[in-house]
């Protein structure tokens, strides 16, 4: 299962370090979305994980305020109001 992790996890490490430099910083979350997704998929597994970061991918827009939101500890699609 390590494998599929690192399957899932590679394409999000090349965007941090090959696309996101490209552009000016965007996201309106801390810590980043791609740095959530990677934390996701470390803590919750492959499928809970990649759920948890495409919700969050989706909540990052212009309509939000942001601001701090870590990785529950327990599988949510909402944001993370406990800290």
């Amino acid at each position: 299962m390590k494998f599929l992790r690192n399957l899932v996890i590679l394409p999000v490490k090349f965007y941090q370090k090959a696309i996101s430099p490209l552009f000016p910083p965007s996201c309106r979350y801390y810590p980043t979305c791609s740095t959530y997704m990677i934390q996701a998929v470390e803590k919750h597994g492959v499928v809970l994980g990649l759920l948890m970061g495409s919700a969050r991918i989706l909540r990052c827009n212009p309509f939000v305020r942001g601001g701090h939101d870590p990785v529950p500890d327990h599988f949510s699609l909402r944001r993370n109001h406990d800290k």
